[in-house]
């Protein structure tokens, strides 16, 4: 870490704490665009950025709270709890209302409109699951064999703890000690080696089958939104130590690296599903904190794409509209690696192809972009210590985000076209 960073970091500002409700609504006036307070609880938050969190149908946004998992009709903005107790949430079906969770060491499913709930297997020993098929008969997780130490268990990976809602406050740990914990842990954990075994669970009987095993540190599982048969992992730890990206067919079969590595000091991670299934997108540097890309890889052809971005404007996470037209990220303070020293933005991001032609474009290279910026939210008062993880509305209008700039942690939406 540069002294740049260390000093940005040190001079983050600490949690403003718990104090009165914030506005439901009102115009960014730095950026032009509507922003809406999405739930009314206290320390509840949208899901992780590759999480799905929205019903098959579109209507439901589920979200979780210090009492387990809630959901907020997107037209009446009314919540409605749908599980009580602590619970981590897994993902919101792509056919059904149901959303997947865990409670203890066992799987369940409840129906978010008629509140059924379904046991669907145990957990093997040491083990989580992640993601959820397109058909919802698979879940696919991770466990350890063996009686190795699980370095990683202090810091489980986003998305998987709950409630993913409870936010850092003021007393925890100091951003900068909290940054160099994690990165010692990073690097114990990849050293470890410890055996794993990736699994995949029946969602009607709860069988559960080996698919692959590793020594290397298996995590981020997803199943493709579309193909109920191809499942991406990666290989965690430090980014530069790592081919981080595979894909897999769910027996474990045909295993593909989707990214390798060509120059020192190279970083790619935090990927994601295209809505349509046909793309994985990556944050891409070249190298490490210096320039700066959102990668594009077609499971199916293999052709890769490029659009790159400025400093400022690098995100923790990006995400995609349903059409593949437009993108979002949730921006960065000057601690995170791209050292921005105006990113703490929510940011819109609108594709432009550099096209060539002729000898100029060959079928095995990377096709060129670039995101065109648009800013949406001063997160200026964010703490960037809670990610605030974008994701856009089924219907495209909305960006939500989750946040504490006003202490306590809520989820947010800003529309997508200005406040008229």
């Amino acid at each position: 870490m540069s002294r740049t960073g260390l000093a940005a970091i040190l001079a983050l500002p600490a949690f403003l704490g718990h104090g009165a409700e914030p506005r439901k609504s009102w115009v960014d006036p730095d950026t032009g665009h509507r922003v809406v307070r999405l739930t009314e609880e206290p320390n509840s938050a949208s899901l992780y950025f590759n999480q799905n969190g929205y019903t098959a149908d579109g209507r439901k946004m589920v979200y979780t709270t210090p009492e387990g998992i809630s959901t907020l009709d997107l037209e009446t903005r009314t919540a409605k709890p749908v599980v009580k107790g602590r619970v981590q949430v897994i993902v919101t079906g792509h056919k059904t209302p149901n959303v997947y969770y865990r409670k203890g060491d066992e799987i369940f499913s409840t129906n978010v409109d008629t509140l059924e709930t379904r046991l669907i297997g145990k957990l093997p020993v040491r083990g989580s699951v992640a993601t959820v098929n397109a058909d919802e008969t698979l879940l696919a997780g991770t466990y350890i064999e063996g009686g190795g130490q699980d370095f990683a268990g202090r810091n489980p990976p986003p998305g998987q703890t709950a409630p993913a809602a409870q936010a850092p406050t003021a007393s925890q740990v100091h951003p900068l000690e909290q940054a160099l914990n994690k990165g010692q842990m990073m690097e114990q954990r990849l050293a470890a080696h410890l055996p794993m075994a990736m699994f995949t669970m029946n969602a009607a009987t709860g069988e559960v089958k080996v698919i692959h095993r590793a020594t290397d540190w298996l995590n981020h599982l997803e199943f493709s939104p579309t193909d109920p048969n191809l499942l991406m992992f990666c290989h965690e730890g430090p980014w530069h130590k790592v081919d981080r990206i595979w894909t897999m067919h769910a027996d474990g079969g045909d295993i593909v690296k989707v990214h390798t590595r060509t120059m020192a000091g190279e970083i790619f991670g935090h990927e994601f599903w295209s809505h349509d299934g046909k793309t994985i997108w990556y944050d891409l540097q070249t190298p490490r904190g210096e320039d700066f890309w959102l990668a594009g890889y077609n499971v199916a052809t293999g052709d890769r794409t490029r659009y790159h971005l400025q400093r400022d404007e690098w995100s923790i996470h990006f995400n995609v509209t349903r059409d593949g037209k437009l993108f979002c990220g949730d921006g960065g303070d000057p601690g995170q690696v791209a050292r921005a020293k105006n990113g703490q933005w929510i940011y819109l991001f609108r594709p432009e192809a550099i096209t060539f032609q002729g000898e100029l474009n060959q079928k095995e290279f990377w096709q060129p972009g670039v995101l065109r910026a648009e800013k949406l939210v001063n997160m200026a008062k964010h703490n960037y210590r809670l990610e605030p993880n974008v994701s856009f509305t089924p219907d495209q209008k909305w960006v939500v985000f989750r946040s504490n700039m006003f202490g306590d942690t809520y989820a947010f939406a800003v529309e997508v076209a200005k406040a008229q």
